[in-house]
């Protein structure tokens, strides 16, 4: 019997406890008999991809935890080898990533994010910058080193430095009526009105007060200053600060709509950003899909089921387009 983290029971009880998603657990469940649907899908020549991704779909994280432990214990294999050997590409990916805890997969991600040469900032600040104090507690308990320090170790300067402070968790709790026109007005006088710019205040303001303050201080940074706080962070700073401090802002405002610009992102223009796509519409599947479906629709005009269906193609397709759940032309 597999023995699941702390953690892990933490994110299985916090997205089964989810109204918003698109991937529900399965009533009627039974390890056992999934696990045998799998090995059939994989036996012999040739691999039943569509049994495979409809089933597994069809089942919350926890339940492919049992599944795979299931399986372990009925064919002395392990399935997400097994998945790897059978498939390929861009389905395979989709299919691992799903096959993974949660937390874990955020883990993963951030692993990825700075191995090799380079660094994808993106997938940094997606993840940092969206997730919730107690979320980034979880995934610093399950990261190799504890503190993440290799996360911000790879990356530099007042970038590196807002790593440093969403990596601390730190974030006030709720609304602190009294530091909402103090923090607007420091934010102004950083920036608008300073000649060159004080990041270490956008970095401290923004890096350490809750979605909800932030919203507050907003309104009453428009209201001083007459600009949204989006466009002085775009005149006042550049680079990948300026990503993530406009990643924060924008999550501030609605994680579903950040994600819904994302997904939107990932895929006009030529080329389709499949790491991106996957790791969003995995990673939000049992959280949040059905409110980044709402907010995709109403920013672009077009539904995120139509969009995936003209990007992509297969079986990863198909997989993608179960994960968004409909259609909302």
């Amino acid at each position: 019997m597999q023995i699941i983290s702390k953690s892990e029971q933490y994110f299985f009880k916090k997205k089964n406890n989810a109204s918003r998603g698109t991937v529900k657990a399965h009533g009627g469940f039974n390890a056992n008999d999934d696990a045998e649907v799998l090995f059939k899908a994989m036996k012999g020549l040739g691999t039943d991809e569509d049994a495979i991704l409809q089933l597994l779909i069809a089942r919350s994280n926890a339940q492919r935890q049992e599944i795979k432990a299931a399986f372990k214990t009925l064919h002395g294999n392990d399935l997400v080898d097994n998945l790897k050997s059978e498939l390929g590409g861009k389905f395979e990916s989709l299919i691992v990533a799903l096959m993974t805890p949660p937390i874990m997969y955020d883990v993963t991600c951030l692993r990825d994010a700075i191995k090799g040469a380079g660094t994808d900032e993106k997938g940094l600040i997606e993840i940092l910058a969206s997730r919730l104090p107690n979320e980034v507690n979880e995934i610093k308990s399950l990261y190799k080193r504890g503190n993440c320090e290799d996360v911000t170790g790879d990356t530099g300067g007042h970038f590196g430095r807002m790593l440093v402070v969403l990596l601390q968790a730190s974030r006030q709790q709720g609304i602190q009526e009294d530091l909402i026109q103090s923090d607007a007005q420091a934010l102004l006088a950083a920036g608008e009105q300073k000649y060159g710019t004080d990041e270490g205040q956008f970095i401290t303001i923004l890096g350490n007060r809750s979605n909800a303050h932030l919203r507050r201080v907003f309104e009453e940074y428009r209201k001083l200053s007459g600009y949204e706080i989006e466009e002085s962070i775009q005149r006042e700073t550049s680079g990948t600060l300026q990503e993530v401090l406009l990643a924060v802002v924008k999550c501030a405002r609605s994680v579903p709509g950040y994600f819904a610009e994302s997904l939107y992102n990932s895929m006009k223009g030529a080329g389709t950003d499949d790491q991106n796509l996957i790791r969003i519409m995995v990673s939000r599947s049992e959280v949040d899909m059905m409110d980044i479906r709402t907010e995709f629709r109403k920013r672009f005009a077009t539904s995120l089921h139509k969009t995936i269906q003209g990007d992509t193609s297969g079986d990863y397709r198909k997989a993608l387009q179960l994960l968004c759940g409909g259609d909302d032309a």
